[in-house]
């Protein structure tokens, strides 16, 4: 009798735990369609705006290289974007620092964003600013995504994943780097952490908006290396000098940027002044140069680097002078395009210097630099894989991993934190410098 009824309480225990697990498995079930269902068509929306976005850029920048006499409007631009974002915006924008806020909080991230970035953007580079263009990508798809959120009205959660999500989107979509896109959006928030729990959605809206612009006519970089000579150890070594380089030039754009932004802000407390005197500064250091290399993205200059053209040391530093003159005083637009230059052209001229192929070091110095600002090391390999193959593959990884190191605690985005040290497994959890 007794054995009759603990089996009874057994087989209903069973039972319980049983149907219990069914319906936690049929929970996760329909988590995942729907998650891969908003992915998607997150990758849609912010495929296809972002897509528009980056044939918009191509056509101002066509616009106002062959009509040159736009660049005079150079002052005009600043002050027309910085009333743009005090009247229609009505708050203080700290540009892609806001979305990463926003994803580590409870912080604001207005839909209306996305096209104040979208035609603030366009008008720096009519004007000739020298500026990115990822910076709107960024801001453009976290506003999409934060907006579609709501929209479904997700928990606070939930509507992080879907700025993630656009980020990533919009990432893909404009640079053509869907991998590192998708882990990029995950791992610039907080230095020493990853959102995992992100991966399926931003790997699906990244390569959903990749095809969406590569339909729509918009297709990514790529850069050829010719000669890649083999990974020995003077190379290694080499290689590691100009590593830890990389790693002090990204602290000096960064730090340059960041004081004369606090500077000219200190100086000037109208935005309109402020924002007259800096683009007359870029208008005037053009002139000055006698060139327009620096004026907006200057891919055209990061091409050359790959083809053999002569690079000289001087080139890295005026592109730093010219974008930090630009986006301290009100332009928008991104840092990493121009990082992508300031590393491909001091690569360029530090290779023969160093007795390595130019295009070779003007790749490393891509990734490179781009990982010192960025504190994105597994991001930073996966652009260089995706721009330029695997087989550099040991430069890369050695490139990454010592500017990671050298670059310390600095970096483009001030809201971005650093959870644990770059040097000890110690918790610090500190904002960027």
């Amino acid at each position: 009798m007794f054995d009759n009824k603990l089996k009874s309480i057994l087989n209903e225990d069973f039972k319980q735990k049983t149907a219990h697990k069914i319906d936690h498995n049929s929970q996760r079930a329909l988590s995942v369609i729907a998650w891969t269902i908003a992915a998607i068509f997150v990758g849609l929306a912010v495929g296809a705006f972002a897509s528009v976005f980056g044939l918009a850029m191509s056509f101002v920048i066509k616009l106002r290289t062959e009509h040159t006499w736009i660049i005079y409007f150079l002052p005009v631009g600043a002050i027309l974007i910085t009333f743009i974002y005090k009247h229609i915006l009505k708050e203080k924008d700290s540009g892609t620092n806001t979305v990463i806020a926003a994803i580590q909080s409870e912080g604001r991230l207005p839909f209306r964003l996305a096209p104040l970035i979208f035609i603030s953007t366009l008008i720096t580079h009519l004007v000739g600013g020298s500026a990115g263009r990822e910076g709107a990508a960024l801001q453009m798809g976290g506003a999409i995504g934060n907006g579609i959120g709501r929209a479904l009205r997700l928990n606070t959660t939930d509507k992080k994943t879907m700025i993630m999500c656009g980020m990533s989107a919009a990432f893909s979509a404009l640079f053509g780097t869907p991998m590192a896109a998708a882990i990029f959006s995950m791992e610039v928030i907080s230095v020493g952490i990853m959102h995992y729990a992100a991966l399926v959605p931003c790997v699906i809206s990244s390569l959903v908006a990749r095809s969406v612009a590569s339909h729509m006519g918009l297709h990514g970089e790529e850069y050829l290396i010719s000669v890649i000579p083999a990974f020995t150890i003077k190379n290694a070594v080499l290689i590691c000098i100009f590593a830890v380089l990389c790693g002090l030039v990204s602290v000096l754009f960064c730090t340059v940027l960041h004081k004369y932004e606090e500077f000219l802000s200190n100086k000037l407390k109208n935005p309109y002044i402020k924002a007259f005197v800096g683009g007359t500064s870029v208008l005037v250091l053009t002139f000055l140069v006698g060139s327009y290399n620096y004026n907006s993205t200057g891919t055209a200059i990061i091409a050359s680097c790959f083809t053999g053209a002569s690079i000289g040391l001087q080139v890295f530093l005026l592109k730093i002078l010219f974008t930090t003159l630009t986006l301290s005083c009100g332009y928008k637009g991104g840092e990493i395009v121009p990082t992508l230059f300031i590393g491909a052209t001091f690569g360029a001229a530090m290779g023969p210097l160093l007795g390595l192929p130019a295009p070779l070091m003007a790749a490393v110095g891509m990734g490179a630099l781009f990982c010192g600002v960025t504190n994105c090391p597994i991001s930073s390999l996966l652009i260089c894989f995706e721009l330029f193959g695997y087989e550099p593959m040991p430069y890369f990884l050695l490139a990454v991993a010592f500017s990671y190191w050298v670059s310390g605690y600095s970096g483009l985005y001030k809201a971005q934190k650093i959870v644990y040290s770059k040097y000890k497994s110690n918790y610090i959890d500190k904002r960027v410098k």
